[in-house]
This record gives C-alpha cells, structure tokens and sequence, in this order.
C-alpha cells in the first residue's frame, strides 16, 4: 500500500445517539474527510459532530427521512468537498469501525478494480445483554467472499456509486441489498471479507424491538420483491413467500381445521413446532444456539407477514410509507 492508504471518506448517518455516536465519529479519525448526516436529531449530536471536525449535514423535516435518502445526501457533499476521493465507507452513528479495517479494505479494494463494495464481520457490541442482541450478532455472521449483497456498514467505489445512482431514497428498509441489486446487474461485484470491520450497538432489549425490527425486515422483502422480483434476480421472492406462508396463509388455514374438526384440528398447529425442529437440524453450532436461533426464526415469519401487508396497504392506497423504528 502507499503512503495514501487512508486517503477516503466516511459518511456516517444517524439520529439521536449520544454517546454511540460519539465513538463512531472517533474511529472514523483515519478518514482524510468525514461527513455526518443527521436526520432531526434533538440530543444535539449535529452540534458534537461539527465541532470535533466533521462535515455536517442537517437533512430538512419536509422530506420523509430514510437512511438512504441520509446515505446520499452525504455521498453528495464527500463528491463536492473531495472530489479526487476514490472510496468511501459509510457507517450508522450506532456502530464503531475497527482501526485494522480500512488497511484491509482499501488493500482489496486497490487490487479488485471490478469489486463495487466490500464489508467486513460486523459484530454486537453486548450479545450478552439480551437474546435479542445475541441474535443480531449471528445474523451478520455470514461466509467470506463474493456475495449478494452486504449490509449499510461497507466501504464502496465512489464511481461505482455514481453509475447506478446512489441509494433508492423512497425505501424504508433494505436499501443495502436493493443497491447491490443494481450494483450487481451494472458489472460490479459484492464482497464480504474475513476481516473484523466494526461493533454495533443494536440495544434491542425489548421482545417489542425485536418483533418491530422483524416487521420492518417483512416490509423490505416485500418491496425489495416488488422491484426486482422478476427474473433472473428474483430479489427477496423467496422471503417474501415464506412470510406469506408461515406468517399468513398457514395460520388461517390452522385455524378453520381447529374450527371445523374440533378438538381433532387442533393438531394442525402442530406444523409450527415441527418447522422449529427441521430449522434445528439445518442450523450450525451448539445445540442449544441452534434451538434459539430455530425458534425466532419461525416466530418471525408473523411479524414480517405484518410488514408485507403493511407494504400492500400502501401501494394499493397510494400512502408514502412510514419509517418502521425499533430504538
């Protein structure tokens, strides 16, 4: 690597989160320019952030606001104020990068001219706090390598950014993966590497959080669906079903067998619990993670129903849809 290894931005977003975001914009300070975004915040985090050197962005309350439409808004100012700058890596006020990451990144990144995005593992800063939080840190532990689509928490090529035109500012969820979508289908690549990138502080401690973080994932396949649905992507299909499925269609018809076949019927609710056991047969680690992970895995599939009927609801009656929040 040369002497400007650590010539990038960093674009970090985020509302209201004290001192979490106090120590993103710390481990941002290998950046040559940082921009923060912030969408309405009241704990004044805008404030912080400009007086210990970052660029910053207050996005307007007329406009509905989404990471994405925050996300852009400051890739816009990186553009403007350092328009020589090759990557940038964009970061949640909740996370924390880790100093060894931008080496890695901007290593592959120099080496793999066809590679749009590169993330890292992304892991929960207090798994121990709750079930919820333990959950959150298996989900982003996903395989190294080429991949599909990464999270929000990656480090991207400016052009390849500027080709497919930024980030879909109307979604309220799932932007990541509907921007790799198009990433991939303009000739980049996605790659996930086996490298330690960042915490993140989820701070779902709450069966309620996690169950509208849920309803939210449920809203994203169902849009993600509806814009890259067809062939060959087939983006979030299969999700989509499976909610419809599992949180929806199977449920009614469990209950008109319990209804009509009383008491007999009643052992058609015995298909959720036997989809629990198949889940941990398929599942990796110790036993009891893997009867844990089963177990949320199933019960989420109502929750992301809720968010697919929320996302029909919307587009039938035309409504602008509404941030889903867990925090």
């Amino acid at each position: 690597m040369t002497e400007n290894v650590f010539n990038f931005a960093t674009v970090a977003i985020g509302r209201n989160e004290g001192e979490r975001l106090k120590r993103c914009l710390r481990s941002t300070s290998a950046a040559s320019t940082v921009v923060y975004v912030d969408s309405g915040s009241s704990d004044g985090s805008a404030q912080w952030a400009g007086q210990h050197g970052a660029n910053v962005i207050e996005l307007s309350k007329d406009v509905p606001f989404t990471a994405a439409r925050a996300r852009n808004a400051g890739f816009k100012c990186v553009r403007e104020i350092a328009p020589e700058l090759e990557y940038i890596q964009f970061v949640d006020g909740d996370c924390e990068l880790n100093s060894g990451w931008f080496r890695r990144a901007l290593s592959f990144l120099d080496s793999h001219a066809d590679v749009g995005v590169v993330a890292g593992r992304l892991r929960e800063r207090y798994p121990e706090r709750s079930i919820y939080n333990w959950l959150c840190d298996r989900e982003w532990d996903g395989p190294a390598g080429e991949v599909r689509a990464v999270g929000g928490i990656a480090m991207a090529r400016t052009k390849a950014i500027e080709a497919v035109g930024g980030y879909r500012e109307t979604l309220i969820a799932g932007e990541e993966p509907e921007l790799c979508v198009r990433l991939r289908s303009a000739g980049w690549r996605i790659w996930r590497l086996d490298a330690e990138m960042a915490l993140h502080d989820a701070a779902i401690t709450r069966f309620g959080q996690w169950w509208m973080r849920a309803v939210r994932a449920g809203h994203s396949f169902a849009e993600g669906a509806y814009l890259h649905g067809a062939l060959p992507e087939r983006h979030y299909v299969w999700e989509t079903r499976r909610a419809w499925l599992w949180g929806f269609w199977l449920p009614i018809a469990c209950l008109a067998v319990s209804v009509t076949l009383w008491p007999w019927g009643l052992v058609a609710w015995m298909t959720y619990p036997l989809q629990v056991l198949r889940q941990i047969a398929r599942n990796q680690g110790p036993l009891g993670d893997r009867a844990a992970i089963a177990f949320f895995q199933v019960l989420a599939r109502f929750p992301e129903a809720i968010g697919q009927m929320t996302f029909v609801i919307d587009r039938v009656f035309r409504h602008q849809a509404k941030l889903i929040e867990y925090k």
